[in-house]
C-alpha cells in the first residue's frame, strides 16, 4: 500500500463507524427509554447498576461503569467468568444487570443470565441482533444498529464496540439530568487532578487580594494608575468607588493604547479612560466557571465582587497555571 491508500483505507474505517453510529442513533426508540428508567429506578430504590460482558465488551463494560460512578450511579463491572467463581457476590437482588453481547450468543453472558435471575435482578440486554438469546432472555432489550465492522473480514469488534460504547454513553448523560447531579456532585467524586480543582475551587480560593490588587479612585491620575499596578506587580487597576463598588477597570494595555493614540497623558483623570462596568466574578463562583470566562471573552485581568457587590479581590489570568488550572 502507498500512503494514499493507507490514508485512504483509514478514512473508511472513520466512514464505516460514522455511520455505524448515525443508525444506532436513529434506532433510539422504546428500548432506550425503558433501559434509562429502569436504571433510574433501580438506582432510586437504592439499588446498583452491575455491567457485564465478555471479550472487548468487557473493556466497554468497564468504561461505561466507571462514566456511571463518576456521574453518581452507583456501578461496578461484573467479569461474566468470574462471577460463576464467587464473584455473583458484588450483587444483591435490589440491583439491575446490564448485559453487552453485540451478537447475543455470547456463551459466558447466557449462562450468566439464569444465575442473576435467582438473585431477583431484572436484566437489560444491550445487543445487535433483537432475536438472539441474549435478547429473549432479557426484561429490557437495548439494540445496537450499525450496519456493518470495519474489520475487512466482519469479524473483529469495531463499529459495534463504537456504537455500544456511545449507547452507554447517552445512558450515563441522560442520567445526569434525571437525578439532576450538579458540579459540585461531580467535585465531590473527582478530588484529584485538574477537574476536581476546577470544581472544588471558587473564585476567592484563586484570586488576588489585599496589597496585591491596585485599587485607585476615578480621579486619580494615569500616574497614579501606574504606580499602583506597579507596587501590586498587576496588570490592571480597578476603579472603585467610595463604597468599594466596582466602577470600572484600567489596563496597562489600555494606557499604552492611549498613550499611542494620542488620547491620554500621565495626569489623566483614570476615571475618563477606563473601561466602564468591566466584566466581573463573584468570589464564590467556582474556579471551572471562572476558566470559562477568560476563555469566552478573551481577557487577562477578572474583578472579583462578593455577594454585596464590593470589590475583594482580582485575578489574573497568569495565575491560574499556578494552581493548576491551565
Amino acid at each position: 500500500m502507498n500512503d494514499r491508500q493507507i490514508i485512504d483505507r483509514a478514512r473508511e474505517v472513520f466512514d464505516t463507524e460514522l455511520e455505524g453510529l448515525r443508525l444506532t442513533k436513529e434506532s433510539l426508540g422504546n428500548g432506550f427509554v425503558q433501559t434509562v428508567r429502569l436504571l433510574f429506578d433501580t438506582l432510586a430504590a437504592g439499588g446498583k447498576i452491575v455491567v457485564s460482558g465478555v471479550g472487548k465488551n468487557l473493556h466497554i463494560a468497564e468504561k461505561f461503569s466507571a462514566s456511571l460512578a463518576s456521574t453518581g450511579s452507583t456501578s461496578v463491572v461484573m467479569n461474566p467468568i468470574q462471577a460463576m467463581h464467587g464473584d455473583l457476590g458484588i450483587v444483591t437482588e435490589n440491583d439491575v444487570l446490564v448485559a453487552l453481547s453485540f451478537s447475543g450468543e455470547s456463551d459466558e453472558v447466557i449462562k450468566l443470565i439464569p444465575a442473576v435471575r435467582r438473585l431477583g435482578l431484572k436484566v437489560v440486554g444491550v445487543v445487535g441482533n433483537e432475536q438472539s438469546t441474549l435478547a429473549k432472555l432479557s426484561d429490557v432489550v437495548l439494540p445496537v444498529k450499525i450496519g456493518k465492522e470495519a474489520c475487512p473480514f466482519g469479524m473483529a469488534p469495531t463499529t459495534s464496540t463504537t456504537a455500544t460504547l456511545a449507547l452507554a454513553d447517552a445512558v450515563a448523560m441522560v442520567l445526569i439530568d434525571l437525578h439532576d447531579f450538579r458540579k459540585e456532585n461531580f467535585a465531590r467524586l473527582h478530588p484529584a487532578g485538574a477537574i476536581g480543582r476546577a470544581l472544588v475551587l471558587r473564585a476567592r480560593d484563586i484570586m488576588r487580594s489585599g496589597e496585591h490588587v491596585a485599587r485607585v479612585a476615578p480621579d486619580a491620575s494615569v500616574m497614579d494608575a501606574i504606580l499602583a499596578m506597579t507596587k501590586s506587580q498587576s496588570g490592571s487597576a480597578l476603579v472603585v468607588g467610595a463604597d468599594d463598588a466596582l466602577l470600572g477597570i484600567f489596563t496597562d494595555g489600555d494606557f499604552r493604547r492611549r498613550l499611542a493614540a494620542g488620547e491620554c497623558t500621565l495626569a489623566s483623570p483614570v476615571g475618563a479612560l477606563m473601561t466602564r462596568n468591566p466584566v466581573h466574578a463573584r468570589d464564590d463562583m467556582f474556579a471551572v466557571e471562572v476558566l470559562r470566562i477568560f476563555e469566552q471573552r478573551k481577557i487577562d485581568d477578572l474583578p472579583v465582587l462578593d455577594a454585596e457587590g464590593k470589590v475583594v479581590g482580582c485575578i489574573d489570568i497568569q495565575d491560574l497555571p499556578k494552581v493548576k488550572l491551565m
